[in-house]
């Protein structure tokens, strides 16, 4: 080529072309020699590309007339084409293909022809079909980026009529190129994108409308395959294009093919945040509603999975600030569809469907009131229980080379993931629940109509979570984590705790206390030896660490009566805080770290503290039956610690204090004792301590082992007790029943008191300090007390005591005397109970004795006590006359002989006894209110101790220094008109009749009042004065009637009233008295009393009714026939086993029979005879324990009533 000719003109070849190809440009261009220049192999390539870069100076400045020379010769220009792509199939180096392709674009842009746009575009699909590799299919690929960017039309052949763009649009730099002038002012949401300049979004938009199917897969797969490469760079040029808006109307469509290309489409586009912004999930949401309960209908899992996975994709990446859901009718569309697909069969399926649940939880979706609750429990509730319903795949023990190893290993893994999802879910919810709780919108239904209830509400919501919580998923993730250990399940499993602490304040201690005692805090502790060492799992440590510090602060401040616990747990939180998350130990390293001694040299204070806070976890643990640690081993590690702190010299804080001490308490039973070195240790902590309430747990083994150390029950066993019966309920156990047995039997109490009573028993040191606290405590703790003594005395009958309180008592009651006056002493509430235990204490007494001094200063106290008070002051009278009436009964004549002298000379006293015995006159009355149990109570015990009165003065002729003057008519009346008197209350008034009827009513302590009007019905002979003819008969068919009611008491007091009666009538008027045995009425009554089965004569009061009829020779009420019927069935009875009551009532009536009054048969003589020394013979023996019973309230001498 020479310089005369030009450049583009090669001498060699140019004679043989024609000269029709030869432009006359400056400088002259021969396309034949180019065409040859370019396809000649053995050119250099320096040749080429000068002959390129004229070429394209030639289309730059005179492109017309080289476009119309080729376009002559449609052959000569498709040939020409040719060699251009033929050398760039072939070139390599980097500027030659540039300019190359530069030359190739100007050409065929200027030829301005489809049939050579197309010969290109099929030359480069063929070339790129035939090419193997990225790289060498990079010239093609830049050449139709280059082309479409410079042919407006180019992007509508390629996707109308070649398949070939879905080939070039998986090259980053064709995309990169064809996208280029679409992503100008696209990349910011505030300008609006040029879609002039790049019309593909346009081209593939039109058709996307198009009603050809083909198109629009073809369409929206052209869109992904561009989105692909990068959905941030590309989004933006189809979304300003409203393009989202069209996808979403398409899944309206019936193809499955379409709708998987519109849903990986529709998800590529969710990583552009301008989908979001522009509101096109608002939009489209519902459309994604009606496809997913459309396909789930449909037998496609892929299908199933990828819509789906849109669904959650769009609730994901949603903006809090923009509501997805309009209304709550379409938030309750979306739970309708995530609980079909939930109960999908195919677990895949059913796994991207819980995704979609945990990502649906939030309150920005569903927080549009009003909030629908209930379809939330559907849904949460389908979601466990599915978990809850799989099978869990067996855990592959076979070798990795295994051919179904892997596949065993991928269903555990779906299985964990399935459930880890689940669970996910879970806590999204009870954060749901704890975000509610601050918008009033959304915590019930506005609609619901006022007063009616509804359980669409957020605490029904809230206790909903907590109930399957513990029903479902608990059990869920324990049943899994048995077999295989989650990290991360676990971490969300713990998070979801955390959360239901605050999701029903209400029920959080209650919460703290279900999961301690379920050994959660074992659990949490376990997770993180086993998988937080050193800095592993992070998020599991944080979750166990947080889960650990809410739940001890939660029973921390659960606890009663702690002092300064705002303070306290303020510090409390900071050490935990500060130590939980280094706390990663297991269960040895634990001991051994409580054994550790800090460094003295060391200003760290990470060891105490740590120390600290594994002493408080384990604290929380015990207080609630979890011992996770062996008893002994926790023992010793606690003991080294206090070894340390004395050696250290260190303080616990109280709260640490109250951890050791109890650990200690609840670990001795199955530890050594202690030795003096760590029991100095304790005292010594304690004694710098200010508030010792601030270290005290109460627990009944704490008090134990305060209780079994003298070293400690000596400087601290007052107060420990003192903080134990502060703390002590005594709401539901009722005074009368801890104090006297009733005949149903004692009370149970709870665990706590058999322990105490079992320190009772076997220390009676602690009674004296109980006995001192009596009069140190305030009211409340002394009133425990002294129900606890009561109750420990009667359970416990082998305790010998008596002594040893009765001086405690007699200090106690001298005290109270001296200080209070009579108001004083009537307002205190610990008197009666404490007259009681005294009562109680002597009734311990099982044989008669001679009262001591001690007894004697009791006895006056008691007295002078009673002197004091008024009728009304019930209970401080009835256990003082119980005393009383038990000083006169249960001991020697000797004795008995300075009781009656003591009693007699108490004035007060006996002015007391006449106003109550008053009072019986004044019951039942219309006008005022009834009389109560305890006032009747005290009835009993005034005429029961003042018939007990009457008899041993008389019998001892006692000095009296005032009389007690009483209504004989009215004392008959209350017998003869008993108006619903109990049966207690008659016999108390009867012993009182007998009493007098044996003095013949005459007696210095009782001056008896007799009406005028009862005077004047008199008869002229006054025989029976004080009494008259009427009112004996009327106190016989009172006292008849009584017997026919079969009371055992009631009975025994009758028979022996009747035998006095009789006595006192025989003695005054013997005629009265056989009329009064010869009635009618006696026979019947017999036959009555008879009528109870066999043998029923043998009942001692029958033989004593029976002995009194012999004794008055009443034939007309028993026959001789009748006695000798008596006698044989006697003869049958087996007298050596009768009770010594009926054995002496039987020898009495036998030798009433010998005696005369009844004409006896030999026979019957002789029987007799047999049968008297066939009895035992009689014995007094000692009077027992039992012969002085508490009947309710009331005590009863049984040989009072007897004798």
């Amino acid at each position: 080529m020479e310089a005369a000719t030009g450049l583009l003109v090669c001498e060699r070849l140019h004679a043989a072309h024609d000269p029709r190809w030869l432009l006359l440009l400056p400088p002259p261009l021969c396309l034949a020699c180019v065409s040859e220049t370019l396809g000649d192999g053995g050119a250099s390539l320096v040749r080429k590309k000068h002959v390129l870069s004229g070429l394209r100076d030639g289309l730059a400045w005179r492109a017309a007339p080289l476009v119309q020379l080729l376009a002559q010769d449609e052959r000569v220009c498709v040939h020409f084409l040719g060699t251009l792509l033929g050398m760039l199939h072939t070139a390599e180096e980097s500027s030659a293909l540039d300019l190359l392709i530069e030359v190739l674009v100007r050409l065929v842009a200027e030829l301005k022809s489809e049939q050579y746009v197309h010969y290109v575009l099929d030359e480069s699909q063929e070339e790129l079909s035939k090419a193997a590799t990225m790289r060498g299919s990079l010239p093609t690929f830049n050449l139709l980026g280059k082309l479409a960017d410079a042919i407006p039309g180019l992007a509508d052949i390629l996707v109308i009529e070649h398949r070939l763009l879905k080939e070039l649009l998986k090259s980053d730099h064709f995309v990169s190129v064809i996208m280029s002038s679409s992503r100008r002012g696209a990349d910011s949401e505030n300008n609006e994108c040029l879609e002039g300049e790049n019309p593909l979004p346009l081209v593939l938009k039109k058709l996307l409308l198009s009603r050809d199917e083909m198109l629009q897969v073809a369409s929206v797969q052209c869109m992904a395959a561009v989105l692909v490469h990068s959905p941030v760079k590309y989004a933006p040029a189809f979304i300003h294009a409203d393009i989202p808006e069209f996808l979403f109307e398409r899944l309206a469509c019936t193809s499955e093919i379409l709708l998987w290309s519109v849903y990986c489409c529709l998800l590529l586009l969710t990583e552009e945040r301008l989908f979001f912004s522009k509101c096109h999930t608002v939009y489209g949401i519902e459309s994604v509603l009606r496809s997913l309960k459309g396909i789930l209908k449909l037998n496609n899992v892929e299908l199933h999975k990828q819509g789906l996975l849109l669904f959650t994709e769009i609730l994901n990446r949603q903006p809090v600030e923009i509501k997805l859901f309009t209304n709550p009718a379409m938030c309750k569309d979306a739970v309708g569809v995530l609980v079909e697909a939930v109960k999908c069969p195919v677990l895949e399926v059913a796994a991207e469907a819980v995704k979609a649940v945990a990502a649906m939880l939030r309150k920005d979706h569903l927080s549009c009131p009003p909030v629908q609750y209930v379809e939330l429990q559907k849904l949460i509730e389908t979601v466990l229980k599915r978990c809850a319903d799989l099978s869990p795949p067996l855990i592959s023990r076979r070798p990795a080379s295994h051919p179904g190893h892997s596949t065993q290993n991928k269903a555990v893994l779906r299985h964990g993931q399935f459930l880890l999802s689940s669970v996910e879910g879970f806590r999204n919810a009870c954060r749901l629940a704890v975000e509610c709780q601050s918008n009033p919108l959304a915590q019930e239904n506005a609609f619901t109509a006022p007063g009616s209830e509804s359980e669409n509400t957020l605490s029904s919501f809230s206790e909903f979570l907590l109930r399957t919580c513990d029903s479902l998923c608990i059990p869920i993730v324990m049943k899994h984590s048995e077999r295989i250990s989650s990290p991360a399940l676990m971490e969300v499993f713990i998070s979801a705790l955390s959360t239901l602490f605050a999701v029903v304040p209400s029920m959080r201690e209650k919460f703290s206390r279900k999961l301690a005692s379920s050994s959660f805090i074992r659990l949490a502790l376990e997770l993180k030896a086993k998988f937080c060492t050193g800095q592993s799992n992070p998020a599991l440590n944080q979750a166990c660490s947080i889960f650990l510090y809410t739940m001890c602060l939660s029973l921390h401040s659960a606890a009663e009566k702690i002092k300064n616990s705002s303070q306290e747990e303020q510090e409390m939180s900071e050490l935990l805080q500060r130590s939980l998350p280094q706390l990663n130990c297991s269960v040895p390293e634990s001991l051994a770290l409580l054994s550790e001694t800090p460094d003295p040299f060391c200003l760290d204070e990470a060891l105490r503290s740590h120390q600290y806070s594994l002493l408080l976890l384990l604290y929380f643990a015990y207080t609630l039956e979890d011992r996770f640690v062996p008893e002994p081993e926790l023992f010793s590690a606690i003991r080294n610690f206090l070894l340390s702190v004395q050696d250290q010299g260190d303080c616990p804080p109280p709260y640490v204090l109250r951890a050791v001490l109890y650990l200690l308490a609840v670990c001795q039973d199955k530890s050594e004792a202690l030795d003096l070195s760590p029991l100095c240790a304790i005292r010594r902590v304690l004694e710098n301590t200010s508030d010792l309430d601030s270290v005290y747990t109460h627990h009944p083994l704490l008090l134990k082992f305060f209780l079994r150390y003298s070293e400690l029950m000596g400087r601290f066993g007052h107060q420990i007790l003192q903080f134990w019966f502060s703390w002590e309920d005594y709401s539901q156990i009722e005074t009368e029943d801890a104090v006297f047995g009733l005949s149903s039997g004692l009370p149970e109490y709870p665990n706590r008191f058999t322990t105490l009573f079992h320190i009772l028993k076997g220390n009676s040191s602690v009674l004296l300090i109980l006995l001192d606290l009596v009069c140190l405590s305030t009211t409340e703790v002394a009133h425990k007390i002294l129900m606890t003594l009561s109750t420990f005395l009667e359970r416990n009958e082998d305790v010998v005591v008596c002594d040893l309180l009765r001086s405690q008592f007699l200090q106690i009651l001298q005290q109270l005397l001296v200080e209070g006056s009579s108001a004083t002493l009537q307002a205190n509430k610990n008197l009666p109970l404490l007259l009681s235990l005294l009562f109680l204490v002597q009734l311990r007494n099982k044989a008669m004795r001679e009262l001591d001094s001690t007894d004697f200063k009791l006895l006056h106290h008691v007295s002078n006590l009673c002197g004091k008070c008024r009728p009304g002051d019930v209970e401080l009278l009835q256990p003082s006359l119980n005393f009383l009436y038990w000083s006169l009964q249960q001991t020697t004549t000797c004795s008995q002989q300075r009781v009656v002298a003591v009693l007699l000379s108490s004035v007060p006293l006996l002015e007391l006894l006449q106003k109550v015995l008053d009072l019986t006159w004044m019951w039942p009355c219309h006008s005022g209110p009834a009389v109560s149990s305890s006032e009747e109570a005290l009835l009993c015990s005034a005429w029961l101790l003042t018939a007990s009165l009457l008899a041993h003065q008389h019998h001892f002729n006692s000095e009296v220094h005032l009389t007690v003057s009483l209504d004989i008519e009215k004392v008959l009346n209350a017998v003869i008109f008993r108006k619903k008197k109990s049966a207690l209350l008659i016999v108390s008034i009867l012993q009182f009749l007998r009493a007098i009827l044996r003095q013949d009513f005459s007696s210095s302590l009782l001056l008896l009042i007799v009406p005028p009007t009862a005077q004047n019905r008199m008869e002229p002979d006054a025989s029976l004065y004080p009494l008259a003819t009427w009112q004996v008969l009327s106190l016989v068919v009172s006292l008849q009637n009584l017997l026919v009611q079969k009371d055992l008491l009631l009975s025994q007091t009758v028979v022996a009233c009747l035998e006095v009666l009789l006595e006192y009538l025989h003695r005054k008027n013997q005629a009265i008295a056989l009329h009064v045995v010869s009635q009618p009425w006696n026979r019947f009554l017999l036959f009555m009393l008879l009528d109870g089965g066999e043998n029923s004569f043998l009942h001692p009061e029958i033989l004593r009714l029976m002995t009194l009829f012999v004794r008055y020779r009443s034939i007309d009420i028993i026959s001789q026939s009748e006695i000798s019927q008596i006698l044989h069935e006697a003869a049958k009875a087996k007298l050596a086993e009768l009770p010594g009551t009926t054995s002496h009532a039987l020898r009495l009536f036998l030798r009433q029979l010998q005696s005369g009054s009844y004409q006896m048969e030999p026979a019957q003589e002789e029987m007799i005879h047999t049968l008297l020394e066939s009895l035992p013979a009689r014995t007094r023996a000692p009077l027992s324990h039992q012969d002085m019973v508490c009947l309710g309230r009331v005590a009863v001498s049984v040989s009072h009533i007897a004798d």
